[in-house]
């Protein structure tokens, strides 16, 4: 009677651990959803951008799915993280998406929580692609001089950014001097600083100030009444909106009357600030304007809006190429003899990625050596209040 009990106990365990097996398994079983990983900062101070990126990536899945999903009738799910921008809570989400077994992720969304999680990834051989994370360091370790293979990126990468503002603050706007005040605490600014700092020597644009603030600094007086008695052409501030409403407006009631530059992360600052005029005509680097009369862009406007009620920002077109760049790669993958998660499936999603070449939203993308793209930018005015289309420069 005890030998039949044993026996019974054992076959009981061996059964739980199979059910256990097939449930933890999530998108690594062949025969149900594949799931995907989805990173970013969706509440705290920075949550519109994770919002953004996330409503471009759901767009893009949901669309795919209801057209039947995958080729061999597969769908594609997502487990989603909330990161606040913390580089603490962005490591924790990553070993809770691996936990619940998803074959990729697409995060994050900022800086510095993605090169927090980037070493984990590599060291995974995890396929990962953020829309949004724009510093050198997110597919690159300098120090190291080793490029992370497993990750990618649908936005410009901040020394372009930099770079092509200074470019077109000396060849657009004819400036002959320039100030730059930045973010001591925050990669995104720095590098963007750096790049800027380095095109202006080239090319005959004189730096008359440069400015640094702590990360969570509020007043900016000082450093701004430092710049105002230089009287610059042009003021470039790399930073996220929050901080570029503060510094604008402390900038005017100092007196400065430049022309305020900025790069990608002054997306929807008009949307955000109460009062535009410190901001107006002002210019800043993008990859997207929904003034861009292209059929993809207009396309994606239309579904955009139907979807969310609302038209989309530079964020949200770049997750929706992003979730675009990874699908495609997944069903490579998907038609291969590899099982879903496997390090072989891994490998050929990562090797699939690295040969893009996608008319997206943003623009027709192909990846460079470190895995950043390559195409052109998009120029936005702040005009009467308004955020317009410039031009591509």
């Amino acid at each position: 009677m005890k030998k039949r009990r044993l026996v019974a106990l054992v076959l009981a365990v061996a059964m739980s651990l199979i059910l256990l097996a097939a449930c933890g398994g999530g998108g690594n079983a062949d025969d149900g959803p594949v799931l995907i990983g989805v990173i970013g900062p969706f509440t705290g101070p920075v949550a519109e951008y994770g919002i953004s990126v996330r409503n471009g990536v759901m767009l893009y899945l949901d669309k795919y799915n209801e057209a039947g999903g995958l080729p061999n009738g597969r769908e594609i799910e997502t487990v989603q993280w909330d990161d606040e921008h913390d580089g603490v809570l962005a490591l924790t989400g990553y070993n809770h998406l691996i936990d619940q077994g998803v074959t990729a992720i697409i995060g994050g969304v900022t800086s510095a929580p993605t090169m927090a999680i980037v070493p984990e990834g590599f060291a995974d051989n995890m396929p990962m692609i953020t829309a949004s994370a724009t510093a050198l360091g997110v597919t690159y370790d300098a120090e190291n001089s080793t490029v992370f293979t497993n990750m990618f990126r649908s936005c410009f990468i901040d020394p372009f950014q930099g770079e092509k503002m200074a470019d077109f603050a000396f060849n657009s706007l004819e400036a002959t001097t320039a100030a730059v005040i930045f973010n001591t605490g925050v990669d995104y600014s720095i590098g963007l600083k750096d790049a800027f700092l380095e095109k202006a020597a080239t090319i005959g644009l004189n730096v008359v100030a440069v400015e640094a603030y702590g990360e969570d600094a509020v007043d900016f007086q000082s450093q701004l009444t430092n710049i105002a008695a230089r009287s610059p052409d042009v003021l470039f501030i790399p930073d996220y909106y929050e901080t570029v409403i503060l510094l604008s407006q402390q900038a005017r009631n100092v007196g400065i009357t430049s022309t305020l530059l900025g790069a990608d992360g002054w997306s929807r600052v008009v949307s955000a600030i109460n009062d535009p005029a410190p901001v107006e005509g002002a210019f800043f680097c993008s990859g997207f304007s929904v003034e861009d009369t292209t059929p993809i862009v207009q396309d994606f406007l239309r579904d955009y809006q139907a979807k969310y009620g609302r038209e989309p920002d530079m964020f949200a077109a770049q997750g929706y190429d992003a979730a675009a760049i990874l699908v495609a790669a997944l069903e490579v993958a998907e038609a291969s003899e590899h099982s879903t998660g496997s390090e072989e499936y891994r490998t050929l999603v990562i090797e699939t990625m690295r040969a893009t070449d996608i008319e997206a939203v943003t623009g027709h993308i192909i990846f460079d050596n470190y895995n950043n793209p390559i195409k052109s930018a998009v120029i936005i005015e702040v005009k009467d209040g308004e955020e317009r289309f410039w031009g591509k420069f």
